[in-house]
């Protein structure tokens, strides 16, 4: 610890101004939770027995939204569709949040940890939770395959730029 001429210690190593103001960014996970989890097996039993393998679909969405102050929500939403030719086997919709804190970080900065970062930090989880629900459902596991999420933000910042006829570093608006 050093000790400031103003008579006050600074605790923060030489990075605070000495009147208790951080000004160095900081981000951080709050907390972390499943917001919606739809199963489906709406074939059952006969979905069992069928001859075709399922082919699936995968969707996925990212939003990010304020909640208060320096606390924002971000949102992985996945949509798996399992589907043979004799109908559908499973459907599994998840929405899974955190809540993420930040503080004197700039708003590029900010958007691309909102939509590339904290997605690729909740995906395990997600994969997880995803894996469990298709197995609970009576089908082997489904492991979805990693995403690289930053190249996805990087893309989509990309097409944004292009539409808009723009060559600036605007980050996109709305979801990922």
């Amino acid at each position: 610890m050093a000790e400031q001429g103003n008579g006050s210690i600074d605790t923060a190593g030489g990075h605070g101004n000495g009147n208790g103001a951080d000004t160095q960014p900081a981000i951080g996970m709050i907390s972390q939770y499943i917001k919606d989890l739809s199963v489906e097996n709406p074939n059952a039993p006969r979905s069992y027995q069928w001859p075709s393998q399922p082919q699936l679909d995968v969707q996925l969405n990212i939003n990010a939204q304020a909640i208060e102050g320096e606390v924002h929500e971000v949102a992985l939403k996945v949509t798996v569709t399992a589907k043979a030719e004799e109908g559908t086997s499973y459907i599994v919709d998840l929405v899974y949040c955190a809540l993420i804190g930040m503080r004197n970080v700039p708003d590029d900065q900010a958007h691309a940890f909102l939509y590339a970062e904290a997605p690729r930090i909740l995906f395990p989880f997600v994969r997880r939770i995803v894996s469990d629900a298709v197995r609970d459902l009576g089908f082997a596991p489904l492991l979805l395959d990693p995403i690289d999420f930053q190249g996805l933000y990087v893309q989509q910042l990309n097409q944004r730029r292009e539409q808009q006829g723009t060559g600036g570093d605007m980050p996109p608006v709305g979801s990922a």
